[in-house]
């Protein structure tokens, strides 16, 4: 899986965007998310959904395309005089001066109408470690249009959320961020009960305790749509 990444960050020398990930390493949570989505970031493929639940394919059709992770420093496009080679040689060195980040564990949750992972107990490890990466490669994204700045605040922001948008590019960042792995789009409250009925016994043996981030994922998004792993970066600090 690691290898066909490698291919593809070799062969593609620009995406549609990019982003920091954190993303299971090799393992049994991986492989659950990327079969219950139905795509594996990792070797950049299509999984079959686990036929035992009969609607995961519609559950997880609007985050299928961003694969199994957590949003770390949100996607965003290059600006113009940077590359993916530089990119990835600043993540490299930012993560070589960050600490990895602990929590005591992951745990099954709704937020809203979304399911999702998210920590259990205290997350300020992990809010300090995505803060740093959004701040600290800042200088590699550009600015959003217009057309995108409306259509993030057609949703309704906040004071803060819409400060985060104009100074960072996205709006739920730094106070505003909440670390999670999103499992399924937005459900009515049927199909949500039903869904995490399913889903609970299932990740309850494989979910990590204590819960690490040893690695963070630079992805990036092909002409499809579809993110990629494209490298993982050891935090040394």
């Amino acid at each position: 899986m690691r290898g066909r990444a490698k291919d593809w960050e070799t062969s593609v020398i620009n995406c549609r965007r990019y982003a920091i990930y954190y993303t299971p390493p090799p393992g049994a949570l991986a492989d659950f998310g990327a079969t219950w989505l139905g795509w594996d970031i990792a070797a950049g493929e299509r999984r079959r959904p686990p036929p035992e639940f009969g609607r995961a394919d519609e559950v997880t059709a609007a985050p299928r395309r961003y694969g199994f992770h957590a949003t770390l420093k949100p996607p965003f496009r290059l600006v113009e005089d940077a590359s993916q080679a530089a990119l990835g040689d600043a993540v490299a060195r930012l993560a070589g001066a960050i600490a990895p980040a602990r929590v005591d564990a992951l745990k099954l949750s709704r937020l809203g109408p979304f399911i999702a992972l998210v920590p259990d107990g205290e997350d300020g490890p992990l809010s300090h470690l995505a803060a740093a990466l959004v701040r600290d490669l800042d200088a590699f994204r550009a600015a959003p249009s217009p057309g995108e700045l409306a259509r993030r605040r057609e949703k309704g922001l906040s004071s803060e959320e819409d400060a985060n948008l104009v100074r960072w590019g996205y709006p739920y960042v730094m106070d505003a961020f909440r670390f999670h792995m999103t499992l399924t789009g937005p459900l009515d409250d049927r199909t949500a009960t039903d869904t995490e009925a399913w889903l609970a016994p299932r990740l309850a043996p494989i979910l990590p305790r204590p819960f690490e981030i040893l690695e963070v994922t630079l992805a990036g998004e092909d002409e499809n749509g579809f993110f990629h792993e494209i490298h993982r970066y050891p935090l040394a600090g």
